[in-house]
């Protein structure tokens, strides 16, 4: 294959029809991958007897069920005849991009997105229905377009050149377990490896060293091997990894340090081999052919074995974080390992979907733009955390096993595991997959709660008015009578949202604040049936005290366009709203940035203080690279210039007064999504506010988890007259410390764990932390 390979694409604005059929045959898409995070890659095959130009060709993406292409990116390169082309989005795992033609740096598609081959502007190939939003996918079971790999059957000659039909993938396609892409990029590959005689225990054998190689890839790939070792872990039963690994004796090491003396062996495409048939310490011979897979290297369609003998040992090596380079545990892939650290627990996220914990030395993983400058530092610090993680995973392949057993005996809504818990007595064999090193145990990890849950939110007390912001996670009450679901965001069902408001009226209570301003609360206005109404009418019914609670009405049908907005509430027994609500509706927060809501608040004494919550622009769906809000790579991510100009437009407004309050304390509170040390946050510095979340014990604060690292997008930032006025400012850890599988929702979980995972207390309402600010406020200087 001749493939002219380009780092990134720019999307370009080009319209497709859909109807246009081709006469001759042409090429389709072969593999379809929707994995977790930015694993999406698209495989192309080209079933002809003759190369194909791929400058012909481009792939369309037609989000959320529109009826126009929302990015079309061309192609390059020649195809050959009866060869693949992998597309795939260029920050995928690694094993995706070892294999990738061609990769591109915007946003490509979800589940709910129609894909299309493009030939000449005409379609040749359509996953999905354009024009038609399926919810959030196509297809049911095991088969769908989202979170699943799907694979063409072989019988498929061509493609499905009208996308303007009802679409289900199990017509066509096989289906996989997400981030399963081991065969990308080898669609039609069939012919077996020769054969090898297996001979008898103790003949000559190929030594696992040889197999493994000095380098990430086997130099024996795709060959048939026998190899003579001791089983160091056997993985049986149905929700196990389906297969064993093998280690060579001590003394049947080689010399060279670079070549691991390990090997797993994936009997799961065996017809006469299964690991439920060994032990460890068994002396064994087996047959199978060898293979990278997810970036291990392994044997697979293993066909024979023997045992030779139990009853031996192998000598574990020793693991250490940091690695000296992410290559490094290369030498020890597939060996009987251990840890002589206590590690830290910095990332749950997989815990209950897949039983994996991310480990740290030295504390919890930072996320670099938190805790150091943009830039050199941050790429520095990114470089550092690479090498200082590793996956405590939990021997199995299965999806949302039953139980999780981290921490023992398992994970339930009261016997959780959090980040910044610390764990010993690491001891299992290294593996690799979907982009980390990870450990298999053998022996069980000892974990400690030296993070505690916190049951009120932990401030100095005096003052006169307590403030927090909140981000609710998408609270969407249907139509506010109990239907109208599934909602655009948050809960699925009336159960749902049962179970979410229960969390969030827990965790207000626990908050105890005066004025709360709130992110992610469903944009449908202010009436009745709003999900707003509904959110103070339950913190009302739950509140000792009566109807105390109160929302400030901003005078129009909706704040802004987008599904989500501010809010803003308060504690009407204890502070008065003064002057009038205020927004911005200038360009930067037209769209991305969320229209802000300012108001302000009178203690008894008439001590003032204008508060205003914000919601600024994600860090995700980026722009095309030569957009100035694409990422610049220092470690801001995208859209920061968005965010800053919102910043800086913001504080300009606030000097207005902009609610007739009469008060220069201002009060900056919200997910802001920009880290400590990130430029909208230089940009109110700059204009004179101070930023409230400290340091504690030399590590920045933290209210938020993504990809096992830590830190603030939620901030209370006090004006230059407020900041005098601050008794404390600390983020209530409720909610980013705690497993995602602990929330409200009910998928991904058996009906135990459903019930299990549960508890109508705070903890898990949300993913951000709430920030809750304690004031002493001066009464107001009389007229």
């Amino acid at each position: 294959m001749t493939i002219a390979r380009r780092s990134v694409l720019l999307a370009l604005a080009l319209s497709a029809t859909t109807s246009v059929a081709q006469a001759a045959p042409s090429l389709f898409f072969s593999e379809y991958v929707e994995g977790s995070s930015y694993n999406k890659s698209l495989e192309i095959f080209n079933p002809t007897d003759a190369p194909a130009d791929l400058d012909d060709y481009a792939i369309a993406i037609y989000f959320n069920g529109s009826a126009d292409a929302g990015a079309t990116i061309p192609l390059s390169g020649t195809l050959d005849a009866g060869d693949t082309f992998v597309f795939a989005d260029q920050r995928s795992d690694a094993s995706i991009l070892a294999v990738a033609d061609q990769t591109y740096g915007g946003s490509l598609f979800n589940g709910d997105d129609a894909v299309v081959l493009l030939q000449n502007g005409a379609p040749v190939d359509v996953i999905g229905q354009i024009g038609v939003d399926p919810g959030s996918a196509w297809g049911t079971g095991g088969v769908t377009t989202q979170n699943h790999t799907l694979r063409r059957n072989t019988s498929i000659t061509s493609g499905r050149m009208n996308g303007n039909t009802a679409f289900d993938p199990a017509d066509e396609f096989s289906g996989f377990a997400v981030n399963s892409f081991a065969d990308l990029g080898s669609f039609g590959a069939t012919e077996p490896p020769p054969m090898v005689a297996f001979g008898s225990c103790g003949d000559p054998a190929t030594p696992i060293h040889a197999i493994q190689g000095s380098d990430d890839n086997s130099p024996l790939q795709n060959e048939m091997h026998v190899v003579e070792a001791i089983v160091t872990a056997p993985y049986p039963g149905n929700d196990g990894l389906d297969g064993l690994f093998v280690q060579a004796a001590d003394n049947e090491r080689d010399s060279d340090p670079q070549t691991s003396e390990g090997l797993f062996v994936f009997t799961g495409d065996s017809d006469s081999l299964s690991p439920d048939m060994f032990a460890a310490g068994q002396r064994i011979r087996i047959r199978g052919q060898v293979s990278e897979f997810n970036g291990l290297t392994e044997l697979k369609r293993a066909d024979q074995a023997a045992i030779c003998g139990t009853g031996f040992t192998v000598s574990p090596s020793l693991l250490a974080l940091p690695f000296r380079d992410t290559t490094a545990p290369e030498a020890l892939e597939g060996m009987r390992v251990t840890l002589n650290q206590t590690l830290t627990v910095s990332g749950t996220y997989t815990l209950g979907r897949f039983g994996e914990v991310v480990l740290s030395a030295g504390g919890r993983l930072q996320t670099p733009t938190n805790a150091v400058p943009p830039g050199v530092p941050a790429q520095a610090l990114a470089a550092l955390n690479a090498r200082n993680r590793l996956v405590l995973d939990d021997g199995m392949s299965t999806e949302n096993p039953e139980p999780v057993i981290y921490p023992a005996p398992r994970l339930t809504a009261l016997n959780t595991l959090r980040t910044g818990d610390t764990v010993t007595n690491i001891d299992g064999v290294l593996s690799y997959g979907f982009g980390d090193w990870r450990v298999q145990p053998v022996t069980a990890p000892i974990f400690d709660p030296v993070n505690p849950r916190p049951t009120a939110a932990d401030l100095p007390t005096g003052g006169n008015m307590r403030v927090a912001s909140f981000n609710v996670l998408n609270f969407f009450n249907g139509d506010g009578q109990g239907g109208g679901f599934p909602t655009e965001r948050g809960a699925d069902t009336e159960n749902e949202l049962n179970r979410q408001r229960a969390k969030l009226v827990s965790a207000i209570t626990a908050i105890d604040a005066d004025v709360i301003g709130l992110m992610e609360i469903e944009n449908d206005g202010y009436g009745s049936n709003s999900a707003i109404q509904d959110l103070v009418d339950s913190l009302n019914q739950a509140s000792p005290r009566g109807e105390q609670y109160a929302f400030v009405d901003p005078g129009t049908p909706r704040l802004g366009t987008d599904a989500i907005a501010v809010g803003l509430i308060y504690d009407s027994s204890r502070v008065r709203p003064i002057g009038d609500p205020a927004t911005l509706t200038t360009t930067p927060f037209v769209t991305g940035n969320r229209q802000p809501l300012a108001r302000t608040f009178a203690t008894a004494e008439d001590g003032r203080v204008t508060v205003v919550v914000n919601h600024l622009k994600s860090k995700g769906s980026c722009p095309s690279e030569d957009d100035p809000n694409a990422a610049q790579g220092d470690g801001q991510g995208c859209w920061n210039l968005l965010r800053s100009q919102a910043a800086s437009d913001e504080a300009g407004w606030l000097a207005s007064d902009p609610t007739g309050g009469e008060t220069d304390n201002v009060l900056v509170i919200g997910d802001l999504n920009a880290y400590t040390q990130e430029d909208p946050i230089t940009a109110f510095a700059q204009s004179g506010y101070s930023a409230l979340l400290k340091r504690a014990n030399g590590t920045a604060a933290t209210t938020y988890v993504f990809d096992a690292q830590s830190g603030a997008l939620d901030h209370a930032l006090a004006s230059s007259a407020l900041r005098s006025q601050v008794i404390a400012a600390e983020p209530f850890h409720i909610n980013a410390d705690e497993p995602t599988s602990l929330d409200y929702n009910v998928e991904f979980k058996s009906a135990s764990q459903v019930t299990d995972f549960y508890s109508p207390g705070p903890y898990r309402a949300s993913d951000h932390d709430p920030v809750v600010t304690q004031l002493d406020l001066a009464p107001a200087p009389r007229q």
